[in-house]
């Protein structure tokens, strides 16, 4: 549940969002491929659970210039060398491709802020609270019993989560880094559920983030239900929300993918690509500002995503 806490200790809690430690982490703690790594042991939140965060920034970052910024979920998958027996089966090597494009000049200068998950309590971070309320309450009921009785929190968190990014999170990064603060240059992205609450952090603060990479989303939202199937409610809702929520085109670019691979959690995706493609189209926007891609034979895991990053990046962080 969301926490509560006195105006005291919100005063508090404001000292110690304002007096965060941000340590260097050594190569062996991370094994990068370039870069340098700093980290926020267990930011604390007036909205959400503590948790790490991660900084990336290139081997060249300097103080004296501007940097775009990127705000990516799961950031215990995204940077390393080592695979990961955990989310995703393996690590993206977020770092190992921005190194070799930033090199070859493709893109603008950028760092990365890797937000940490919480575990349990992902899905409820990172499904969009907004487009549950499109659904209908007996089937609401329907759901709240399976979870239940799965022993599933249900309660939603995803508003707190996007709250803590924007509040507390991106105030810190703008004094501690040398990014720009304004929305052109200010991005995020995910895979997954985190490619749904990319979505939905830019649909709800499109006066933040301008751009958005939704990787694999996963629009099936939630998990199967009594019958073993994914029930087609749940995507028809989120569409149904994005529907009334789009921002503008001219100034908002997106970014949505998938692979079909048979049998993999990505080819329940496919049947929705013309949901999302409508979607987009009938308001404004097209190929110059709007991807929704078909990769053939590809998974839903950190490998068939490292394949691709270097044209999500080159998409979102085009000079």
């Amino acid at each position: 549940m969301k926490p509560h806490i006195t105006n005291i200790l919100f005063l508090l809690l404001l000292f110690n969002l304002n007096s965060q430690v941000i340590n260097k982490l050594e190569e062996e703690e991370m094994s990068l491929y370039g870069g340098e790594m700093y980290r926020i042991k267990d930011f604390p939140s007036s909205y959400v659970a503590k948790r790490n965060i991660d900084i990336w920034v290139p081997s060249n970052y300097n103080d004296n210039k501007k940097y775009s910024v990127i705000y990516m979920h799961d950031g215990g998958a995204l940077f390393g060398k080592q695979t990961s027996p955990g989310l995703f089966g393996s690590k993206w090597k977020v770092d190992e491709v921005a190194t070799k494009i930033l090199n070859q000049k493709k893109v603008k200068d950028f760092i990365i802020v890797g937000i940490y998950n919480t575990g349990m309590t992902r899905w409820n971070e990172y499904f969009p609270k907004k487009s549950y309320d499109y659904l209908n309450e007996n089937f609401k009921d329907s759901l709240n019993i399976l979870y239940e009785r799965n022993r599933f929190e249900i309660d939603l968190f995803s508003d707190e989560y996007l709250k803590f990014i924007v509040k507390e999170l991106k105030p810190l990064i703008d004094k501690e880094f040398a990014v720009y603060k304004h929305p052109e240059e200010t991005y995020i992205a995910g895979s997954s559920m985190g490619g749904l609450i990319s979505m939905y952090a830019a649909f709800e603060y499109p006066e933040i983030f301008s751009r958005a990479a939704c990787i694999s989303t996963h629009w099936l939202g939630v998990g199967r239900n009594i019958d073993g199937v994914y029930d087609k409610r749940v995507p028809l809702s989120i569409f149904d929300y994005m529907k009334d929520n789009v921002p503008n085109s001219k100034t908002h670019k997106f970014w949505f993918d998938y692979g079909d691979a048979e049998g993999d959690l990505d080819s329940y995706y496919v049947e929705y690509a013309d949901n999302v493609n409508s979607i987009f189209n009938e308001n404004g926007y097209d190929y110059t500002n709007f991807k929704n891609i078909r990769y053939p034979g590809e998974k839903h895991n950190g490998r068939s995503w490292n394949k691709r990053l270097d044209q999500i990046l080159e998409f979102l962080l085009k000079p």
